[in-house]
């Protein structure tokens, strides 16, 4: 009887590990490796009243809830929602490793005689980030200029084997009218004050990336109603507190002063983030690399953006 009830108990013991969801509980900056350091998510797990529950940013997505995950035999099984007709949805499956999520992504071949894609990536926890305030008084370094109305020499761009397709005239900086790059400074910065002119055509999007993480979302949307993928949101997380957008085609101009996890933003002299939370990176970001200094970017690949004035000023003390 004793030797039966060890066994159970160690049954019971065993069962609960395997199914235990507290280790993945939280959020999670997920990275590719090999080939795919391109290919960045995130990931929040939490659980309520037994449920598990997980919020997603598949790469390029607002952050979305996820309709199926489960913890599996000690492995997070997580997927999107079938569709009629389509391939099987793909599926990201992680175990526990030293504390990190180590998974890969499994994605279906519209030839089901294709063997699946398989993405191998390692997720971390996002970075302790100290307490910090936007609105504070700061010393400010020397202004570097990105764009001086004449040449776009302070840029590379992000899809190097694809065409630039910007161009400078008459001191503006324009992207392709059907499909531009992403352009990416070459100087990198941690906290500091960007400047910005721009104007956006009509219908068209896109947005300038703060470290290569965080998308100010440039859009089109002069008196629409309030969404966190509005003209100024950090893109699919925040939206502004009010909609300041001028209409499609007219120069426009934002400042943000970003420290840390924090950042204000004032666009066409209205405060639209008042030292707001960045709540950790969004859809398209370079990388997961949250401490670390990161480019400017330019989203050029939705639609016709022009600049006539980009000015980042390093916060030195």
């Amino acid at each position: 009887m004793k030797t039966l009830l060890a066994a159970l108990i160690l049954l019971a013991a065993t069962g609960s590990a395997q199914t235990d969801v507290k280790p993945f509980l939280g959020k999670w900056n997920m990275t590719g490796t090999g080939e795919h350091t391109a290919v960045v998510y995130w990931l929040e797990v939490t659980e309520s009243n037994g449920a598990l529950k997980g919020r997603f940013l598949n790469r390029s997505s607002s952050p979305y809830d996820l309709p199926n995950i489960k913890v599996d035999n000690g492995e997070l099984v997580f997927s999107n929602a079938a569709k009629e007709g389509a391939p099987p949805p793909p599926v990201w499956r992680a175990r526990m490793v030293d504390g990190r999520l180590v998974g890969t992504t499994t994605i279906a071949r519209a030839d089901p005689a294709q063997a699946p894609q398989v993405i191998n990536w390692v997720g971390v926890r996002p970075p302790a980030w100290p307490a910090v305030d936007a609105n504070a008084k700061y010393s400010y370094g020397t202004p570097v200029v990105l764009f001086d109305g004449k040449t776009m020499d302070a840029w590379g761009v992000q899809h190097k084997q694809n065409p630039v397709n910007w161009s400078v005239a008459d001191g503006v900086m324009s992207s392709a009218e059907q499909q531009g790059n992403n352009l990416v400074s070459k100087q990198t910065f941690k906290d500091f004050k960007i400047e910005a002119e721009y104007a956006i055509a009509q219908g068209s999007n896109g947005g300038i990336y703060l470290r290569g993480r965080y998308e100010l979302q440039l859009l089109d949307d002069a008196a629409q109603p309030m969404t966190p993928q509005n003209h100024m949101s950090i893109y699919g997380r925040t939206p502004p507190s009010v909609n300041a957008s001028r209409k499609a085609g007219d120069w426009q101009q934002m400042e943000a002063i970003v420290v840390g996890n924090r950042v204000t933003v004032v666009l066409n002299g209205q405060k639209v983030h008042d030292n707001a939370v960045i709540e950790g990176i969004t859809g398209g970001a370079l990388d997961a690399n949250e401490t670390e200094a990161g480019p400017i970017m330019l989203q050029g690949d939705h639609g016709r953006v022009m600049f006539r004035r980009v000015v980042v000023t390093p916060i030195v003390k």
